[in-house]
């Protein structure tokens, strides 16, 4: 019988590939090149399944050009480097990895908001400098979080877990979402208050973001939802850039308007803008929110497992798209 063809777009756990190279024949990407949209389009041509991240954008004009294509499979909770609506007119399953990751990304979410909070990283870059002579009763005043008041933009499973681990920190919480949850799921979330978001920027000491990117969610923090917040607050973002203008994020924080961040995700990644560089008051990371190693495994062993149901007749796990009728 021969194998369907699969491309993997990036590096991926050897022993993972080499179970998936036992049933396909794979097209692998293990020195990690990043591919040019062009380089992309004619790696994907005449394979019956990808797996991606969200660092490879599957475009309409690529889903066009590959007609034998069944599955995509991103290995990332968010979609929006695929354009699923064409996915779904050329009858093309789309997966993403849900729930995996849920608790290593709300536990980094913390060590952020943390960070910012006690102007950790700022004050170790001072220490490593050189500068440490004397104990000051001022040197390094940061905020508390036992007590305070945590705001959460983007209730979801994520949103959830953050809004859990305030419970040992004694915070009361606050929350915007799409729609309000249960009274059980907020009873769950320490107690959580469904707000506006300007409610929630205006009440809240930290404001924590975990909502998808989409057109909608483009820019929901920006020059006037900043200007909303405590001069004293902290703004962390573990979700997508493009959520956060980034220019008047930096304008903010230079002008002292808000009091710090830590930013994991940033627009136009890997690529960000440099101004973030000359600031002190924010923590910067690379998007390594579920950078644990069972995490990304789990990850990857769940993009594969959706890869093998969709190629294999079955509406794979993590469908987006379950009304389509598979081509495996």
């Amino acid at each position: 019988m021969t194998k369907k063809h699969i491309l993997i777009a990036r590096a991926i756990f050897p022993d993972i590939l080499a179970g998936l190279e036992q049933q396909f024949d794979v097209e692998s990407n293990q020195d990690d090149m990043i591919f040019s949209p062009e380089v992309l389009l004619e790696k994907v041509r005449g394979k019956d399944a990808v797996m991606v991240t969200s660092s490879e954008g599957i475009s309409a004009e690529l889903i066009r050009a590959s007609p034998q294509l069944k599955a995509i499979c991103n290995i990332a909770v968010g979609y929006n480097n695929i354009a699923l609506d064409a996915a779904t007119q050329a009858g093309i399953l789309v997966t993403n990895t849900p729930d995996v990751l849920n608790e290593t990304t709300a536990d980094f979410g913390w060590a952020l908001l943390m960070a910012a909070a006690r102007r950790v990283t700022e004050s170790e870059h001072w220490l490593r400098a050189g500068h440490w002579e004397k104990w000051r009763y001022d040197g390094f005043l940061g905020a508390d979080l036992h007590g305070s008041t945590l705001g959460i933009i983007g209730m979801g499973r994520i949103g959830q877990a953050i809004a859990r681990r305030s419970m040992g920190f004694d915070m009361k919480v606050v929350y915007h979402n799409r729609s309000r949850l249960t009274s059980e799921l907020e009873a769950r979330a320490n107690h959580a208050e469904y707000r506006s978001k300007e409610d929630v920027l205006r009440q809240a000491d930290h404001v924590v973001l975990v909502l998808p990117y989409s057109a909608a969610t483009h820019h929901t923090i920006a020059a006037a939802e900043l200007a909303l917040m405590k001069p004293t607050a902290i703004l962390v973002n573990i979700a997508r850039g493009g959520i956060v203008d980034d220019v008047a994020l930096i304008d903010a924080l230079r002008e002292q308007r808000i009091a710090g961040a830590g930013l994991d995700v940033f627009e136009g990644e890997p690529a960000f803008n440099p101004g973030f560089l000359a600031l002190s008051n924010v923590v910067l990371t690379p998007h390594i929110a579920s950078a644990s190693a069972p995490t990304r495994r789990a990850m990857t062993h769940c993009a594969a497992a959706n890869l093998i149901a969709a190629l294999g007749g079955q509406l794979p796990p993590n469908c987006l798209n379950p009304q389509v009728t598979s081509k495996g």
